[in-house]
């Protein structure tokens, strides 16, 4: 539905889902999770070690596994909240040209609220940058996002990098160029992490 909307009606639509977004990251995590940065560090070494003995490997990944190193201790003492964990366009249900529902929470968890902008920048913005700014928009209730929130959204794209090829490999291994094409453009969009905010992003 989105390109066949006009870019006013894509913005419009973003906002409203930045705004149900931002509702859904007030619950906060039952005390027996343990702490984000915990159970992301672990994920995410997991991802690593899998992806440096497979048989697949991302341009100038030393780069981005610098940036990760660099940036991890960001991911401490973020807030615990629930994630819809898979929030881009293809989950969002659009009727007479507003939003009408989110769908898809079956991959739900709790942890940084920022984590649930990934989608964004490997599906979202490929379908409509002004939904994708729309979003950002409607969340932060039309305040720029600051710099602790671009840092870690790049984070989290960073990470996603390996782990994006290791599930890709695992369970539908014929897309793995597909994928790559989805890593090259937001690893461009960020120029593989010397700019935290994408080419993209407009802040009016």
């Amino acid at each position: 539905m989105l390109p066949n909307c006009t870019p006013d009606q894509q913005y419009n639509i973003g906002v409203e889902a930045g705004e149900q977004l931002r509702k859904m990251h007030q619950y906060f995590a039952p005390k027996h999770i343990s702490p984000w940065y915990e159970r992301k560090a672990t994920k995410h070494q997991r991802y690593m070690d899998e992806y440096l003995n497979g048989g697949v490997r991302v341009r100038h990944d030393d780069k981005i596994i610098s940036f990760i190193e660099q940036n991890m201790k960001y991911m401490e003492h973020r807030p615990n909240v629930f994630q819809h964990n898979d929030f881009h366009v293809g989950n969002i249900i659009v009727k007479d040209k507003r939003l009408s529902g989110i769908i898809d929470f079956n991959r739900y968890d709790w942890g940084d609220p920022i984590h649930d902008f990934l989608k964004v920048g490997i599906f979202s913005r490929e379908v409509s940058i002004p939904f994708s700014n729309g979003q950002l928009k409607g969340y932060f209730q039309n305040e720029q996002p600051g710099e602790a929130f671009w840092r870690l959204y790049s984070l989290y794209l960073a990470m996603c990098v390996f782990s994006s090829v290791v599930w890709t490999l695992k369970v539908t291994p014929g897309s793995m160029d597909e994928m790559l094409d989805k890593i090259y453009t937001f690893l461009e969009d960020h120029d593989y992490f010397e700019r935290m905010k994408p080419k993209w992003y407009q802040e009016n």
